[in-house]
């Protein structure tokens, strides 16, 4: 893997001049959208119960007055869909993907995110179940066997009833870093918010400095990656607004893989080991890593050498981090119980199961039985095809397998979250997702998940007349007029869901 130089922009049209001004108006129109999406999250982000913002005059007529309500629902996805637009549209402005290209697309990223850096949290909960798991450790307890239900008054925390009695199925470092935010803060929602926002922010830079570095690597074009992947709605409203640790994890696995394939093989073991204290799932980088270590041409003694020495070194540094903090590898056994049995429809696996469950109950068979049986059968072929692409393939394609394998797991399981498919992102991007259907299938899938998100996750105030149905279907109704728009109407982005748009091949560098 060694990296090539970018192709440099042409004069006018298509120079610097020319790219940045067309370029300036779709982040303007994102910029837009994401202003809007913060004034909708000050009417239905999640807010603890406790919060000091629910007494704000104008937070109170937004959550409480009708009228406030269904404005901030409409804005919410409204605004959503707008940035889906700006996204779309900024990469239709980019002819040649040289230096100045690079430079609109950092601009759209800090545009689109800040306003998302300031609103309530959107779309999910997960940070009040960081601020209940981090008192759970500020307590004393084991949280790889005690819920946060054992806090007196846990509901007020805003965390979700859900997964009160389940273990955290985090990493020992994120652990500590719960608990130093809670310790640092009080407990008070708001500064834990801003802390962990942090965190989200430094991890998600650590992306966009990461992944074009990567498609640099693999000949692909830097600047596109970046675009495909970081100034992506979904990444910014999942990793930013949501305020998940998925940032913190991707980032620092995005980096430890760079420094793998760049012959700095004990960083990236680190990198990656870090990684995993914050969200486990990355210890499927581990075998990829171990391959880029071994080198090109490596003979399979060589390998399974190198396999032995990466685990041996991540799971000796989890172990020492496991004694300092007294609880071992209890993730592992929280980990397993993590989601068991939940599901979402419009995962393939869910949905299937789901079916042919209901069928065989349907012939006076277990459904439950069956619809167990598919979503097992689809963890083994996730897992056949992990240790497919870790045993076959080139060493030049490392990373694609790695990609491959990530995504085996995310799409062979029963759930999958909007943020799953932001953990695959900067991997198929710094690989390579050419101009046709592969392209087709991004703006596809981000546009329906935006979507599923804008109408899923709303804090509505259960007193008030428009209740939480209401308002998800006014959100639906928003959100999925404006795709059709998008997809059948607008003159500028429906050919994107149709055909390419570019004669030349724009990803590769030449």
């Amino acid at each position: 893997m060694t990296a090539q130089r970018p192709t440099a922009e042409p004069s006018v049209p298509g120079g610097r001049s020319d790219v940045k001004e067309r370029s300036s108006l779709s982040i303007v129109e994102g910029t837009v959208g994401s202003f809007m999406m913060f004034f909708g999250s000050l009417g239905v982000g999640w807010l603890a119960s406790v919060s000091e913002l629910r007494r704000w005059p104008l937070l109170i007529f937004l959550r409480v007055e009708l009228v406030g309500v269904i404005l901030s629902v409409i804005l919410l996805a409204l605004g959503g869909m707008i940035l889906v637009r700006a996204w779309l549209r900024l990469g239709q402005q980019f002819t040649v993907w040289g230096a100045e290209t690079r430079r609109a697309t950092l601009t759209a990223i800090v545009a689109w995110g800040a306003p998302l850096a300031l609103s309530i949290p959107l779309f999910s909960r997960d940070v009040y179940a960081y601020i209940a798991q981090g008192k759970v450790m500020v307590n004393n307890l084991n949280p790889y066997v005690d819920g946060y239900d054992q806090l007196q008054n846990y509901l007020q925390t805003g965390a979700d009833d859900l997964w009160a009695r389940s273990p955290t199925p985090y990493g020992p470092i994120f652990l500590w870093m719960e608990e130093f935010i809670v310790w640092l803060s009080g407990g008070h929602p708001e500064y834990s918010i801003v802390m962990f926002r942090i965190l989200a922010i430094a991890g998600a830079a650590m992306c966009v400095y990461y992944g074009p570095k990567l498609a640099e690597l693999h000949g692909i074009n830097p600047n596109r990656a970046l675009w495909l992947a970081c100034a992506n709605p979904l990444f910014l409203t999942t990793l930013i607004a949501s305020i998940h640790n998925d940032a913190l994890m991707l980032g620092l696995a995005l980096a430890g893989l760079y420094y793998a394939a760049t012959r700095r093989a004990l960083l990236g073991i680190l990198l990656v080991t870090l990684s995993i204290g914050i969200k486990p799932i990355t210890l499927i980088f581990l075998p990829f890593i171990g391959l880029l270590w071994a080198g090109k041409g490596a003979s399979w003694p060589r390998k399974f050498g190198y396999w032995t020495m990466t685990a041996g070194l991540s799971f000796g540094l989890l172990a020492v981090l496991g004694v300092i903090n007294g609880l071992g590898f209890g993730w592992i056994g929280a980990l397993s119980q993590q989601g068991a049995g939940l599901m979402i429809w419009y995962a393939p696996v869910g949905l299937l199961g789901i079916l042919l469950g209901l069928v065989a109950g349907g012939l006076g068979f277990d459904g439950a039985a069956v619809q167990s049986a598919v979503y097992t059968a689809g963890k083994v072929a996730a897992v056949l095809i992990v240790l497919y692409t870790m045993f076959r393939g080139s060493y030049d394609r490392i990373v694609r397998r790695l990609a491959l394998a990530l995504a085996a797991v995310v799409l062979l399981g029963p759930m999958i979250q909007p943020w799953y498919i932001v953990w695959l992102l900067p991997l198929f991007a710094a690989t390579g997702i050419r101009n046709d259907w592969q392209v087709r299938t991004v703006y596809a899938v981000t546009s329906f998940l935006m979507i599923y998100a804008i109408t899923d996750q709303l804090d509505i105030f259960p007193y008030i007349e428009f209740n939480l149905d209401m308002a998800r279907l006014l959100a639906c109704i928003v959100a999925v007029a404006f795709a059709l728009y998008l997809v059948f109407v607008d003159p500028k982005t429906r050919k994107l869901f149709r055909k390419k748009y570019a004669d030349a091949d724009d990803q590769r560098l030449f």
